[in-house]
């Protein structure tokens, strides 16, 4: 396909890929990605428009040629968030030669991507969770660091947190009190409840830290006393996933779902999940369990006013 595109292009979109690769530090995988996409773009403008695209004819793309191209990928079955991937790709490199040959871009800029469901980390059952802490209990040898990590995935799941959330305690939070104050997005704060095992867990792990847990420095600590990193936790999540042989699903962030979801099967009230996970509104509540639909009406009909 790249035959169909004149010398002239080929050659920018070589000194794009440089410009990405000095300015913005890409990795080559993504470079290479980069490069099929707008080559393939570019190819099928040229089968579109009946000859190999030049520079001037890249400046010339019409709002009818990317509707064209877009209804090219759907007919060929390319998955929604693919066709995204490969239009951002496209708007980037239009958006950088634009600058640098003086074209309005705004044809190709205005296109919008078509729209796709973001998947969201599956529930686990509670069985699984369960066995999932268990597990993370024998990930270390070291002991301090194994009740570390027991300590913070039970906190993420009892609490309901989201990873940042639970690394971003201090020593001042210890020992962990009846209920929270969590600062989450947007800087919206809330109270959530702590269950009698976070606590015990929590305690274990103070008790057997070799650090000096100040109450203005993180409580969880990493193995040369600094912050906890989330790729370490979600390191420990993987492993004990794996182990177990869970789905891929399985991730710091899926405990968070699990809580919202066992709570609501234990006939917990929609809007007080909604409070305790910080959410704006009920639908994004509703997208993190995974409860059967007669359920969630049963739930929501006896927690709402006019449902009684």
């Amino acid at each position: 396909m790249s035959l169909e595109i004149s010398p002239a292009a080929r050659d920018v979109l070589s000194a794009w890929c440089d410009h990405l690769r000095a300015l913005d530090g890409a990795a080559e995988n993504t470079l290479a990605a980069y490069g099929r996409d707008v080559t393939g773009f570019l190819a099928f403008m040229a089968a579109h428009r009946g000859g190999p695209m030049g520079l001037a004819d890249i400046g010339r793309l019409a709002t009818s040629d990317m509707r064209a191209w877009l209804a090219s990928e759907r007919l060929r079955g390319t998955a929604a968030r693919s066709v995204a991937r490969r239009l951002s790709a496209v708007k980037s490199f239009i958006r950088w030669l634009s600058e640098r040959e003086g074209f309005d871009p705004t044809a190709v800029l205005s296109t919008r991507a078509p729209k796709f469901r973001k998947p969201l980390p599956r529930p686990l059952a509670k069985d699984a969770a369960k066995e999932l802490i268990d597990a993370v209990s024998i990930q270390h040898t070291t002991p301090w660091i194994a009740a570390r990590d027991v300590a913070v995935v039970t906190v993420l799941y009892g609490c309901g947190l989201r990873i940042s959330e639970g690394l971003g305690l201090t020593g001042a939070d210890a020992p962990l009190p009846e209920s929270l104050r969590i600062k989450g997005k947007g800087g919206k704060e809330r109270v959530v409840p702590v269950l009698p095992i976070a606590r015990q867990a929590v305690d274990r792990y103070v008790r057997a830290c070799p650090f000096d847990l100040v109450p203005d420095a993180p409580l969880f600590r990493g193995a040369r006393g600094g912050g906890l990193s989330p790729t370490l936790v979600s390191g420990v999540v993987a492993r004990a996933r794996m182990q177990l042989g869970l789905p891929s699903t399985t991730t710091p962030h899926a405990l968070r779902h699990s809580f919202a979801t066992h709570l609501l099967e234990a006939g917990g009230d929609l809007r007080a999940i909604q409070e305790l996970l910080g959410h704006a509104s009920l639908s994004t509540t509703q997208a993190y369990t995974a409860v059967d639909t007669a359920h969630l009406m049963a739930t929501y009909s006896k927690a709402h006013p006019h449902g009684r």
